[in-house]
């Protein structure tokens, strides 16, 4: 490893990539868990999705485009929803939301949680049941507040004291009496990016457990008797594999549990113990199956409530990005393919950090492959880049392509349907990509490409 001066994306030897990354045996073969489940290779070399070519796609609709294996996500819910049955399961919002998307989510009976006003107005528009969805968010304005009291949410999720004393004027004012979480802070450092795990103390989510605030928010929302605390909520972060942070958190939170019905005398009925389980974006990545991911989770949450001398509460869980992140890839053309005086091979591709900021802002890693055909070609290590004005516009840091790939050729990058499109910017003036669903040999636009009419009209000028 050598020093950079541009930072650590540029500090690695080109010819060498990272220690997990091996030489494929077939640069044209794809492996399994990281693309959409009905993701082929069909006999002319193309990839199929949904029974429809690649080639075709991007001849309908253009590139770059977001495809969306509209039979994987649905599988996906059903996978979770069957896993936990008797829990609730609630899709994330922020990881990709339109309303056609609510729709789905809706129809394989999941419950949806936003975290802002528009993510609500979506989820109201496409006719989501308001009861079965939960309102996050660590500054929810009165005007968000109002809205769901309104809409007739299921679960607002209590982040502060200032929300607790908000919600509850509001709910006064109306005469409602809303049904509430207490986010819980429980001191878990979950193994992922700093900037994705949210229960160690430092941070801006929920009330601390070993400070005792927690236990007051509790306390505050029962003796007030306006709002209805129907249990306690914790989420350690996202990206995650391994369930032994659930454990702890589960048995801290449960710990709560036992002391306010020890003070108050109410035994709160349900637990949401978040989730954000991780999925493969390489082979580095082992993703559990969510049969497996709920038989230790119910396990764990009945060892720690008989340990509590507690009844087991009605369960919730948030699988995050693994209900929607592998059930979409994104589909680029290459412009220019540059070798850098043998030091790296750069190809570039129609989007870049504006579809998908997530190498930039997480380092986090992605794979990639040719698309539109096969090659007999030696494999070539190279990073797939952006066209954008910033030498950290980076989608693939190190990935195996053929070494003719060339300007023309289709590239898929799967495991992009959890907050690429939901991050995305019109950074350089870039309108975002559509996203193309796909199901039985059949495709339609779900969300439209933007256009540059559409920057302009925002330009009063």
């Amino acid at each position: 490893m050598r020093a950079h001066e541009a930072g650590a994306l540029h500090g690695d030897l080109g010819s060498r990539g990272p220690a997990w990354l091996r030489t494929p045996e077939d640069v044209n073969a794809l492996v399994p868990q990281l693309w959409a489940r009905t993701v082929t290779r069909a006999d002319d070399g193309a990839l199929t999705v949904g029974g429809r070519s690649v080639r075709d796609l991007a001849a309908e609709y253009g590139t770059p485009a977001y495809v969306l294996d509209e039979a994987d996500l649905r599988a996906r819910c059903r996978d979770f929803a069957a896993a936990f049955a008797g829990a609730d399961v609630y899709y994330a919002g922020k990881s990709f939301l339109c309303k056609a998307v609510v729709r789905i989510v809706a129809q394989e009976g999941l419950f949806l949680d936003v975290c802002t006003g528009g993510e609500l107005a979506v989820a109201l528009a496409a006719g989501f049941p308001p009861e079965r969805l939960g309102l996050h968010g660590n500054n929810k304005s009165v005007a968000e507040l109002t809205r769901a009291l309104d809409a007739g949410v299921g679960r607002i999720v209590l982040d502060s004291f200032h929300e607790i004393d908000r919600l509850t004027a509001l709910a006064r004012e109306r005469g409602v009496r809303p049904a509430v979480l207490i986010r819980v802070t429980v001191g878990v450092e979950a193994h992922t990016h700093e900037f994705i795990a949210t229960a160690h103390e430092d941070q801006k989510f929920g009330f601390s457990l070993a400070g005792g605030a927690a236990f007051e928010a509790a306390v505050r929302v029962l003796d007030e008797g306006v709002l209805d605390l129907r249990g306690l909520h914790s989420h350690i972060g996202s990206q995650i594999f391994d369930t032994s942070g659930f454990e702890v958190a589960a048995r801290r939170v449960l710990e709560l549990q036992a002391q306010i019905r020890d003070a108050r005398g109410v035994e709160l009925e349900e637990l949401d113990l978040g989730g954000g389980f991780g999925i493969a974006y390489t082979t580095q990545d082992d993703p559990s199956p969510a049969s497996d991911l709920a038989k230790r989770i119910n396990k764990i949450v009945e060892s720690e409530c008989e340990l509590a001398g507690l009844r087991v509460p009605k369960l919730s869980v948030e699988p995050g990005r693994a209900i929607v992140g592998p059930a979409v890839f994104t589909l680029y053309e290459v412009g220019t393919v540059k070798d850098v005086d043998g030091i790296r091979t750069y190809v570039s591709v129609d989007g870049g950090m504006s579809d998908n900021i997530r190498t930039a802002l997480y380092d986090a890693s992605y794979s990639a492959t040719v698309a539109g055909r096969v090659s007999a070609a030696e494999p070539l290590l190279a990073r797939v880049v952006g066209k954008h004005c910033e030498s950290g516009d980076i989608l693939v840091k190190d990935e195996f392509l053929p070494a003719d790939v060339q300007p023309g050729d289709l590239l898929a990058v799967p495991g992009t349907g959890a907050y690429c499109r939901s991050m995305a910017s019109n950074y350089n003036h870039v309108p975002r990509p559509p996203v193309i669903a796909v199901r039985d040999g059949e495709s339609r636009v779900i969300v439209r490409r933007e256009t540059e009419a559409d920057l302009l009209s925002l330009d009063v000028g």
